[in-house]
């Protein structure tokens, strides 16, 4: 999220004005269990990013919101100072009105949190989270998803969750000993419908395990944002907004992470009954498909829920920040820097044992994708040109829509994977120009919660 000042309003209201909380913006409160060595508070504005501060800064935005009524005093000045002896008292050190202006219009405001010193609004900009989703469009609105969760919240209760655990293992057992997938995805290739009702299902596994993370945060004590789809680099996602959770406690968190694997789990309970009774193929296919769902969901290498559950369980909410800061004390032998600093023992040697694998394993695959591109695209240009001839020679409207979603799965592996580079280079180009810049420590913004 960027928050870009506005000198020309502070042209236009050079008069000193008592600062208040930028519209919309909500005092949440210390981050609980976090992996900091000094417990950060967040503070929600009013476009529902969330914002890291630490507890000085958050002691000045609490003063402000709590003397909101010195806004109108005639002396603004005298009011400032009313407001810093009131932050110097909280806070333990002593915080002179000039002080206070400084952190006001240098720190909060450019993040959005209050005012200017002039009055004037900060401009909020959306968050540009690296490798995030993109192109969002919500398709359900947050008292949707509020009413879903109710109609499942009874599924988190703990007897419900060892019987369709147990059930998950049971059929996952049974399939493995006693059917042959390989079978079954050999002959739904061959019937289009097949295919079809196979991607159906699919989208319907999708949307119930976003169901799963709204009714996680309903069932512990938090509102779930909306539930929509976008572009993840550029396979299309369904995502369900659960910022929300950081409210929460690791536990409360990780249930949060947890609820759309959980329902994929449920699904295949279900999928499995269906075909016990009917043994009808193309299902069997559909619960391989969420099966490889669950174990996507679980890699804790991009923002998919595994990287989610380690940031949750060492309390940071955006790992990619600290890849810069070890490799260069990994790689460079250079002194950790204030922001590894800032964080605990365990948890920065969690997060710096997730970067020494996860940044070499990204880049061997990368790079083993790159040596076959060309083998890929001959590849892929044969399978088109396969898929267009049959679909040419008189096919059915069901073959003609089959053929076009191959095709449409087999282009978008290389898409993505011009995007990835295209994003990695971006994301180095704004690492290098923050570390010359120098980073700005005091405040951190909270990356939103998509989850996929």
């Amino acid at each position: 999220m960027s928050v870009q000042a506005t000198p020309a309003d502070a042209e236009q209201q050079p008069a000193l004005v008592f600062p208040t909380l930028s519209q919309g913006a909500e005092l949440v409160g210390e981050f609980k269990n976090s992996g900091y060595r000094e417990p950060p508070h967040l503070v929600q504005l009013g476009n529902h990013q969330l914002v890291r501060l630490p507890p000085l800064l958050y002691v000045v935005a609490k003063t402000l919101h709590d003397h909101r009524h010195l806004a109108d005093a005639p002396d603004a000045e005298a009011a400032l100072a009313e407001a810093a002896d009131a932050v110097s008292r909280e806070a333990g050190s002593r915080l002179t009105a000039e002080q206070l202006v400084f952190l006001v219009d240098r720190k909060l405001a450019p993040l959005g949190v209050t005012t200017f010193s002039n009055g004037a609004e900060p401009v909020l900009g959306k968050a540009d989270t690296f490798l995030g989703l993109k192109f969002k469009l919500a398709l359900l609105p947050a008292a949707g998803t509020w009413f879903l969760g109710g109609l499942f919240s009874w599924c988190f209760r703990p007897l419900a969750i060892a019987v369709f655990m147990a059930g998950f293992l049971v059929s996952e057992y049974w399939l493995a000993t006693t059917q042959s997938l390989g079978d079954a995805l050999h002959r739904v290739i061959l019937l289009p419908l097949s295919i079809l009702l196979v991607i159906g299902l699919s989208v319907v596994s999708c949307v119930f395990h976003e169901i799963g993370h709204a009714t996680a945060c309903r069932y512990s004590g938090v509102r779930p944002g909306v539930m929509g789809c976008g572009i993840y680099l550029v396979w299309p996602a369904f995502y369900t907004d659960i910022t929300e959770s950081y409210r929460l406690d690791r536990k409360g968190r990780i249930r949060a992470d947890l609820g759309g694997v959980y329902f994929n789990c449920i699904f295949v309970i279900a999928l499995t009954l269906i075909y016990m009774q009917t043994g009808f193929q193309p299902l069997l296919v559909a619960i391989l498909y969420v099966n490889l769902e669950i174990f996507q969901q679980l890699m804790p290498t991009l923002r998919f829920d595994g990287y989610y559950i380690i940031s949750d369980l060492v309390g940071i909410p955006d790992l990619f920040k600290y890849i810069g800061p070890i490799l260069r004390r990994t790689l460079l032998r250079r002194p950790a820097d204030d922001r590894l600093k800032a964080l605990k023992r365990w948890p920065q040697l969690v997060v710096s044992v997730w970067v020494l694998l996860i940044v070499p394993a990204l880049a061997f695959q990368l790079s083993m994708v790159l040596l076959r591109v060309p083998d890929l695209v001959r590849a892929d240009w044969m399978m088109v040109r396969s898929l267009a001839a049959a679909a040419a020679g008189g096919a059915s409207l069901l073959q003609l829509v089959a053929s076009g979603l191959q095709i449409t799965l087999l282009i978008l592996p290389l898409l993505g994977l011009f995007l990835i580079g295209y994003q990695l280079l971006r994301w180095l180009l704004r690492k290098a120009y923050r570390y010359i810049m120098g980073p700005d420590l005091l405040m951190e913004e909270v990356p939103p919660r998509k989850a996929a």
